[in-house]
């Protein structure tokens, strides 16, 4: 992950001013906090519409504090004593989704895709535009794959980001290229190309 500075704030009160004074990417906060604690302040924020992704760290492990956790709005929880690199692989993992989300448009030659609507446009020869739409998970896979042009992802990269997986079963990955490769053989903008045993990279192809 590219380096990123830190801004700390010793309680929930100080985390809101923080907040409402600077971009955040990402929130990483314990429960218990002095003057206000991390249910809290994760309820606030999502009250006033501050969807910034949020993990919550802290020793409280019954399935009721993460109950109340997830229905304040967190998007992840560990229970301490953590794993650093695994804290840093879920933030990672909240951050790509965070991107997917606030990316709504996307183009790959004269294909564009519409995140809003779950559909793409296509050129389908003098001047006819066709409008297709997707199932979610196919079009989440295609806007991932074509809005980074010949960048390679791996299979867990892939599942992380839109099955919100460890990876460990790619089946279901492998059935929805599958779906795509069929749905847009004919596509004269891009392909789905296999790098064997890895992952998967939408290439854009050289329009005649």
């Amino acid at each position: 992950m590219a380096t990123r500075r830190i801004r700390t704030a010793e309680d929930g009160d100080t985390a809101l001013d923080v907040l409402s004074s600077a971009p955040i990417d990402a929130i990483v906060c314990d429960v218990m906090m002095p003057r206000m604690d991390g249910f809290t302040m994760i309820g606030l924020l999502r009250q006033m519409g501050n969807m910034t992704p949020t993990l919550i760290i802290t020793a409280q492990d019954s399935m009721a504090d993460k109950k109340t956790g997830f229905q304040k709005g967190t998007d992840d929880y560990m229970v301490k004593p953590i794993n650093v690199n695994e804290m840093v692989w879920r933030v990672e993992a909240l951050l790509r989704r965070s991107r997917i989300g606030m990316q709504h448009r996307s183009r790959i030659g004269n294909t564009e895709f519409d995140a809003d609507t779950l559909s793409m446009h296509t050129e389908q020869g003098k001047g006819n535009i066709a409008e297709i739409q997707l199932p979610l998970k196919e079009f989440q896979l295609l806007f991932k794959l074509a809005g980074s042009p010949n960048r390679f992802f791996t299979r867990r990269q892939i599942m992380e980001d839109i099955w919100e997986s460890d990876g460990s079963d790619t089946h279901t990955l492998d059935v929805h290229i599958s779906r795509l490769r069929e749905r847009f053989r004919n596509n004269p903008d891009f392909e789905i190309v296999t790098i064997r045993g890895l992952g998967y990279k939408a290439v854009q192809r050289e329009r005649a």
